[in-house]
Protein backbone atom coordinates (compact mmCIF):
# COMPACT_ATOMS: atom_id res chain seq x y z
CA UNK A 1 0.00 0.00 0.00
CA UNK A 2 1.34 3.62 -0.83
CA UNK A 3 2.88 5.98 1.96
CA UNK A 4 2.58 9.22 1.98
CA UNK A 5 6.01 9.54 0.86
CA UNK A 6 5.26 8.00 -2.21
CA UNK A 7 4.52 10.55 -5.16
CA UNK A 8 1.37 10.86 -7.25
CA UNK A 9 2.41 9.80 -10.52
CA UNK A 10 -0.28 11.21 -12.85
CA UNK A 11 -2.22 13.90 -11.99
CA UNK A 12 -5.32 14.74 -14.53
CA UNK A 13 -9.07 16.49 -13.79
CA UNK A 14 -12.18 16.33 -15.43
CA UNK A 15 -14.78 18.49 -16.88
CA UNK A 16 -18.06 18.46 -18.06
CA UNK A 17 -18.06 21.46 -20.64
CA UNK A 18 -21.51 22.87 -20.02
CA UNK A 19 -22.58 25.41 -22.47
CA UNK A 20 -25.70 28.20 -22.75
CA UNK A 21 -28.32 26.77 -25.05
CA UNK A 22 -28.77 30.00 -27.25
CA UNK A 23 -24.58 29.73 -27.42
CA UNK A 24 -22.94 26.43 -27.59
CA UNK A 25 -20.13 27.74 -29.10
CA UNK A 26 -19.09 29.54 -26.25
CA UNK A 27 -19.10 27.02 -23.80
CA UNK A 28 -17.18 24.36 -26.00
CA UNK A 29 -14.67 26.89 -26.29
CA UNK A 30 -14.33 27.34 -22.47
CA UNK A 31 -13.80 23.79 -22.58
CA UNK A 32 -10.93 23.99 -25.22
CA UNK A 33 -9.29 26.97 -23.22
CA UNK A 34 -9.74 24.72 -20.43
CA UNK A 35 -7.67 21.71 -21.52
CA UNK A 36 -5.16 23.87 -23.23
CA UNK A 37 -4.59 25.22 -19.88
CA UNK A 38 -4.23 22.17 -18.23
CA UNK A 39 -1.17 21.43 -20.94
CA UNK A 40 0.34 24.72 -19.77
CA UNK A 41 0.05 23.92 -16.21
CA UNK A 42 1.80 20.32 -16.87
CA UNK A 43 -1.17 18.38 -15.87
CA UNK A 44 -0.91 14.89 -17.36
CA UNK A 45 -4.54 14.10 -18.48
CA UNK A 46 -7.13 16.04 -19.30
CA UNK A 47 -10.81 13.97 -19.33
CA UNK A 48 -14.30 15.52 -20.37
CA UNK A 49 -18.03 14.21 -19.71
CA UNK A 50 -20.54 13.03 -21.69
CA UNK A 51 -24.05 14.71 -21.19
CA UNK A 52 -26.83 13.10 -23.62
CA UNK A 53 -29.48 15.38 -23.84
CA UNK A 54 -28.30 18.12 -21.51
CA UNK A 55 -26.52 21.35 -22.05
CA UNK A 56 -22.81 19.31 -21.29
CA UNK A 57 -20.97 17.92 -24.15
CA UNK A 58 -22.63 15.37 -26.23
CA UNK A 59 -20.06 14.72 -28.68
CA UNK A 60 -16.67 14.12 -26.45
CA UNK A 61 -14.78 12.55 -29.09
CA UNK A 62 -15.72 15.61 -31.67
CA UNK A 63 -14.33 17.73 -29.08
CA UNK A 64 -11.06 15.67 -28.08
CA UNK A 65 -10.19 15.80 -31.58
CA UNK A 66 -10.72 19.80 -31.59
CA UNK A 67 -8.30 19.48 -28.91
CA UNK A 68 -5.70 17.68 -29.85
CA UNK A 69 -4.91 20.51 -32.51
CA UNK A 70 -4.51 22.85 -29.93
CA UNK A 71 -2.41 20.48 -27.72
CA UNK A 72 0.98 18.57 -28.06
CA UNK A 73 1.78 16.53 -24.64
CA UNK A 74 -1.38 16.37 -22.79
CA UNK A 75 -3.32 13.26 -22.72
CA UNK A 76 -6.93 13.46 -23.60
CA UNK A 77 -9.72 11.10 -22.24
CA UNK A 78 -13.28 10.45 -22.21
CA UNK A 79 -15.42 9.62 -18.28
CA UNK A 80 -17.22 8.01 -19.74
CA UNK A 81 -18.65 7.32 -22.89
CA UNK A 82 -22.33 5.70 -22.11
CA UNK A 83 -21.79 2.43 -24.29
CA UNK A 84 -26.01 2.24 -24.66
CA UNK A 85 -26.06 5.55 -26.93
CA UNK A 86 -23.34 4.05 -29.55
CA UNK A 87 -22.22 1.74 -32.28
CA UNK A 88 -19.45 -0.18 -31.24
CA UNK A 89 -17.80 -0.05 -34.70
CA UNK A 90 -18.66 2.93 -35.71
CA UNK A 91 -17.04 4.03 -32.03
CA UNK A 92 -14.36 2.39 -33.02
CA UNK A 93 -13.32 4.06 -36.00
CA UNK A 94 -13.98 7.16 -34.65
CA UNK A 95 -11.64 6.61 -31.85
CA UNK A 96 -8.89 5.18 -33.92
CA UNK A 97 -9.38 8.35 -36.01
CA UNK A 98 -8.83 10.87 -33.16
CA UNK A 99 -6.19 8.76 -31.39
CA UNK A 100 -4.10 8.86 -34.84
CA UNK A 101 -4.24 12.80 -34.87
CA UNK A 102 -3.61 13.08 -31.47
CA UNK A 103 -0.43 11.30 -31.67
CA UNK A 104 -1.73 8.53 -29.26
CA UNK A 105 -2.58 10.48 -26.97
CA UNK A 106 -6.32 8.95 -26.03
CA UNK A 107 -7.75 7.43 -23.39
CA UNK A 108 -11.34 6.02 -23.99
CA UNK A 109 -13.68 5.62 -20.87
CA UNK A 110 -16.77 3.86 -21.26
CA UNK A 111 -19.76 2.29 -19.48
CA UNK A 112 -22.62 0.06 -19.91
CA UNK A 113 -26.06 -0.33 -18.95
CA UNK A 114 -29.18 1.14 -20.77
CA UNK A 115 -29.46 4.59 -21.33
CA UNK A 116 -31.15 7.09 -18.76
CA UNK A 117 -34.83 7.62 -19.20
CA UNK A 118 -34.21 4.50 -21.86
CA UNK A 119 -37.91 4.18 -21.94
CA UNK A 120 -38.33 7.92 -23.04
CA UNK A 121 -35.58 7.89 -25.81
CA UNK A 122 -36.17 4.92 -27.26
CA UNK A 123 -37.78 5.39 -29.85
CA UNK A 124 -35.61 8.06 -31.33
CA UNK A 125 -32.66 5.89 -30.51
CA UNK A 126 -33.43 2.89 -31.81
CA UNK A 127 -36.76 2.95 -33.52
CA UNK A 128 -36.64 -0.68 -35.01
CA UNK A 129 -34.42 -2.44 -32.43
CA UNK A 130 -35.20 -0.80 -28.83
CA UNK A 131 -36.56 -4.55 -27.77
CA UNK A 132 -33.48 -6.27 -28.92
CA UNK A 133 -30.53 -4.31 -28.06
CA UNK A 134 -27.84 -5.69 -25.59
CA UNK A 135 -26.51 -3.11 -22.72
CA UNK A 136 -24.52 -5.71 -21.29
CA UNK A 137 -20.62 -6.16 -20.92
CA UNK A 138 -20.39 -7.68 -24.01
CA UNK A 139 -21.40 -4.62 -25.63
CA UNK A 140 -17.64 -3.09 -24.29
CA UNK A 141 -16.45 -6.61 -25.59
CA UNK A 142 -16.87 -5.60 -28.90
CA UNK A 143 -15.37 -2.48 -28.76
CA UNK A 144 -12.85 -3.52 -27.06
CA UNK A 145 -12.05 -6.57 -29.94
CA UNK A 146 -12.76 -3.92 -33.17
CA UNK A 147 -10.26 -1.49 -31.38
CA UNK A 148 -7.93 -4.09 -30.95
CA UNK A 149 -7.77 -5.03 -34.42
CA UNK A 150 -10.05 -8.46 -34.15
CA UNK A 151 -12.04 -8.82 -37.70
CA UNK A 152 -15.15 -7.20 -38.29
CA UNK A 153 -15.80 -9.04 -41.35
CA UNK A 154 -14.74 -12.08 -43.11
CA UNK A 155 -13.98 -10.37 -46.38
CA UNK A 156 -11.44 -8.30 -47.25
CA UNK A 157 -8.99 -7.70 -50.79
CA UNK A 158 -10.06 -5.76 -53.49
CA UNK A 159 -13.73 -5.58 -54.63
CA UNK A 160 -14.58 -3.92 -58.20
CA UNK A 161 -12.93 -4.00 -61.21
CA UNK A 162 -9.32 -3.64 -61.81
CA UNK A 163 -7.07 -2.45 -64.48
CA UNK A 164 -4.46 -4.90 -65.32
CA UNK A 165 -1.16 -4.18 -63.34
CA UNK A 166 -2.83 -1.48 -61.56
CA UNK A 167 -3.62 -0.90 -57.92
CA UNK A 168 -5.76 1.36 -56.14
CA UNK A 169 -6.03 1.30 -52.18
CA UNK A 170 -9.51 3.02 -52.57
CA UNK A 171 -10.81 -0.10 -53.40
CA UNK A 172 -8.92 -2.26 -51.10
CA UNK A 173 -11.60 -3.44 -48.16
CA UNK A 174 -9.73 -4.13 -44.79
CA UNK A 175 -11.18 -6.91 -42.72
CA UNK A 176 -10.82 -4.90 -39.25
CA UNK A 177 -11.13 -1.47 -38.32
CA UNK A 178 -9.48 1.45 -39.83
CA UNK A 179 -7.33 3.45 -39.00
CA UNK A 180 -6.02 1.17 -36.78
CA UNK A 181 -4.24 2.35 -34.09
CA UNK A 182 -1.87 -0.43 -32.13
CA UNK A 183 -1.42 0.98 -28.97
CA UNK A 184 -5.32 2.31 -28.39
CA UNK A 185 -6.10 -0.94 -26.89
CA UNK A 186 -4.04 -0.38 -23.90
CA UNK A 187 -5.54 2.87 -23.60
CA UNK A 188 -8.99 1.51 -22.78
CA UNK A 189 -10.42 2.66 -19.12
CA UNK A 190 -14.01 1.09 -18.03
CA UNK A 191 -15.40 3.60 -15.28
CA UNK A 192 -17.22 1.48 -12.93
CA UNK A 193 -18.35 1.28 -9.22
CA UNK A 194 -19.55 -2.36 -8.29
CA UNK A 195 -17.34 -5.24 -7.21
CA UNK A 196 -18.97 -6.52 -10.85
CA UNK A 197 -17.66 -4.21 -13.38
CA UNK A 198 -14.58 -3.83 -11.39
CA UNK A 199 -14.08 -7.41 -12.01
CA UNK A 200 -14.67 -7.75 -15.75
CA UNK A 201 -12.81 -5.00 -16.22
CA UNK A 202 -9.87 -6.62 -14.80
CA UNK A 203 -10.63 -9.80 -16.22
CA UNK A 204 -10.52 -8.13 -20.15
CA UNK A 205 -7.43 -6.68 -19.16
CA UNK A 206 -9.03 -3.12 -19.14
CA UNK A 207 -8.18 0.18 -17.09
CA UNK A 208 -10.01 1.07 -14.21
CA UNK A 209 -11.65 4.44 -13.42
CA UNK A 210 -12.78 5.06 -10.26
CA UNK A 211 -15.45 8.21 -9.45
CA UNK A 212 -16.86 9.93 -6.67
CA UNK A 213 -20.04 7.39 -6.81
CA UNK A 214 -20.27 4.03 -6.13
CA UNK A 215 -22.46 1.36 -5.03
CA UNK A 216 -22.82 0.13 -1.25
CA UNK A 217 -22.95 -3.72 -1.68
CA UNK A 218 -23.48 -6.00 1.40
CA UNK A 219 -24.75 -5.57 4.56
CA UNK A 220 -27.19 -3.06 5.65
CA UNK A 221 -25.08 -0.96 7.83
CA UNK A 222 -23.60 1.93 7.69
CA UNK A 223 -20.80 1.99 4.60
CA UNK A 224 -17.96 3.75 4.24
CA UNK A 225 -16.49 4.72 0.70
CA UNK A 226 -13.38 5.04 0.77
CA UNK A 227 -13.50 1.11 1.82
CA UNK A 228 -16.04 0.54 -0.26
CA UNK A 229 -14.08 2.10 -3.25
CA UNK A 230 -10.71 0.20 -2.07
CA UNK A 231 -12.59 -3.21 -2.12
CA UNK A 232 -12.96 -2.28 -6.34
CA UNK A 233 -9.57 -1.62 -6.53
CA UNK A 234 -8.18 -4.67 -5.07
CA UNK A 235 -10.84 -6.83 -7.10
CA UNK A 236 -9.83 -5.49 -10.58
CA UNK A 237 -6.26 -6.09 -10.14
CA UNK A 238 -7.09 -9.02 -8.27
CA UNK A 239 -8.30 -10.22 -11.76
CA UNK A 240 -6.37 -8.14 -13.93
CA UNK A 241 -3.12 -10.01 -16.27
CA UNK A 242 -0.99 -6.91 -14.49
CA UNK A 243 -2.19 -7.53 -10.68
CA UNK A 244 -0.99 -4.97 -8.47
CA UNK A 245 0.49 -2.91 -11.58
CA UNK A 246 -2.50 -2.89 -13.36
CA UNK A 247 -3.44 0.83 -14.01
CA UNK A 248 -6.60 2.61 -11.60
CA UNK A 249 -7.05 6.34 -11.86
CA UNK A 250 -9.54 7.99 -8.87
CA UNK A 251 -11.43 10.78 -9.31
CA UNK A 252 -13.03 12.52 -6.82
CA UNK A 253 -14.58 16.51 -6.68
CA UNK A 254 -11.42 18.07 -5.04
CA UNK A 255 -11.69 22.16 -4.88
CA UNK A 256 -8.30 24.20 -3.52
CA UNK A 257 -9.37 27.26 -2.31
CA UNK A 258 -5.71 28.86 -1.55
CA UNK A 259 -5.74 31.65 -4.80
CA UNK A 260 -9.66 32.09 -4.18
CA UNK A 261 -11.18 35.49 -3.79
CA UNK A 262 -13.27 35.29 -0.42
CA UNK A 263 -16.94 35.41 -2.99
CA UNK A 264 -15.19 32.30 -4.55
CA UNK A 265 -14.53 30.15 -1.48
CA UNK A 266 -18.11 30.83 -0.05
CA UNK A 267 -19.78 30.02 -3.00
CA UNK A 268 -17.42 26.71 -3.28
CA UNK A 269 -18.41 25.58 0.40
CA UNK A 270 -21.78 26.49 -0.10
CA UNK A 271 -21.92 24.26 -3.11
CA UNK A 272 -20.11 21.15 -1.20
CA UNK A 273 -22.30 22.19 1.95
CA UNK A 274 -25.64 21.39 -0.30
CA UNK A 275 -24.34 18.23 -1.68
CA UNK A 276 -23.13 16.79 1.58
CA UNK A 277 -26.38 14.98 2.77
CA UNK A 278 -26.26 12.62 -0.31
CA UNK A 279 -23.23 11.31 1.34
CA UNK A 280 -24.13 9.91 4.57
CA UNK A 281 -26.01 7.56 3.50
CA UNK A 282 -26.52 4.73 0.43
CA UNK A 283 -28.67 6.62 -2.09
CA UNK A 284 -31.97 5.13 -3.90
CA UNK A 285 -32.75 1.13 -4.35
CA UNK A 286 -28.94 0.86 -6.34
CA UNK A 287 -27.71 1.94 -2.71
CA UNK A 288 -25.51 4.61 -4.48
CA UNK A 289 -22.27 6.08 -2.02
CA UNK A 290 -21.52 9.72 -2.94
CA UNK A 291 -17.67 10.72 -1.79
CA UNK A 292 -17.43 14.16 0.17
CA UNK A 293 -16.25 16.84 -2.13
CA UNK A 294 -13.12 18.27 -0.67
CA UNK A 295 -13.22 21.88 0.11
CA UNK A 296 -9.84 23.43 1.66
CA UNK A 297 -6.77 24.82 1.59
CA UNK A 298 -4.05 22.30 -0.77
CA UNK A 299 -2.55 21.41 3.24
CA UNK A 300 -6.04 20.53 4.26
CA UNK A 301 -6.99 18.27 1.34
CA UNK A 302 -3.95 16.71 0.79
CA UNK A 303 -3.92 16.23 4.41
CA UNK A 304 -8.09 14.44 3.45
CA UNK A 305 -6.80 12.31 1.02
CA UNK A 306 -3.46 10.58 2.54
CA UNK A 307 -6.44 9.33 5.03
CA UNK A 308 -8.48 7.88 2.09
CA UNK A 309 -8.11 4.53 1.99
CA UNK A 310 -8.79 4.12 -1.76
CA UNK A 311 -6.11 7.44 -2.67
CA UNK A 312 -3.42 5.50 -0.34
CA UNK A 313 -3.74 2.57 -3.11
CA UNK A 314 -3.76 4.59 -6.82
CA UNK A 315 -0.50 6.59 -8.08
CA UNK A 316 -3.07 8.25 -10.65
CA UNK A 317 -6.08 11.09 -10.20
CA UNK A 318 -8.30 13.05 -12.32
CA UNK A 319 -9.94 14.75 -9.94
CA UNK A 320 -13.03 16.45 -10.74
CA UNK A 321 -13.86 20.08 -11.70
CA UNK A 322 -17.30 21.06 -9.91
CA UNK A 323 -20.15 20.77 -12.69
CA UNK A 324 -21.57 24.72 -12.51
CA UNK A 325 -18.97 26.74 -11.68
CA UNK A 326 -17.96 29.68 -14.21
CA UNK A 327 -15.05 29.60 -16.51
CA UNK A 328 -12.38 32.28 -13.96
CA UNK A 329 -13.36 29.60 -11.19
CA UNK A 330 -11.82 26.49 -13.39
CA UNK A 331 -8.64 28.70 -13.83
CA UNK A 332 -8.32 29.36 -10.17
CA UNK A 333 -9.33 25.06 -8.99
CA UNK A 334 -6.81 24.08 -12.02
CA UNK A 335 -3.92 26.76 -11.13
CA UNK A 336 -3.81 25.43 -7.52
CA UNK A 337 -4.26 21.77 -8.15
CA UNK A 338 -1.29 22.09 -10.31
CA UNK A 339 1.03 24.37 -8.18
CA UNK A 340 -0.22 23.93 -4.67
CA UNK A 341 -2.09 20.48 -4.32
CA UNK A 342 -0.23 18.20 -6.91
CA UNK A 343 3.15 18.91 -5.19
CA UNK A 344 1.46 18.37 -1.94
CA UNK A 345 1.20 14.51 -2.71
CA UNK A 346 4.51 14.41 -4.25
CA UNK A 347 3.33 14.60 -8.14
CA UNK A 348 5.96 16.92 -10.66
CA UNK A 349 4.37 18.64 -13.83
CA UNK A 350 5.22 17.13 -17.15
CA UNK A 351 7.57 19.80 -19.40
Amino acid sequence: MPLTSEPLRKLGFLTIGLFDEADPRQGHESTLQIIELGERLGFDSAWVRHRHLQYGISSPVAVLAAASQRTSRIELGTAVIPLGWENPLRLAEDLATVDILSGGRLNPGVSVGPPMHYGRVKDALYPDTADAEDFSFERVRRLLDLVRGEPATDFSGTEGFEPRGGSRISDTVSDRVQPHSPGLGRRLWYGGGSLRSAQWAGEHGMNFLTSSVVKAEGSEEPEDFAEIQLSHIRTFRAHHPDGDRARVSQGLVVIPTDSATPEQRAKYEAYARERTPRTATPQGPARLMFAPDLVGTSAEIAERLYAHAAFREIDEVAFALPFTFEHEDYVQILTDIATRLGPALGWRAAV
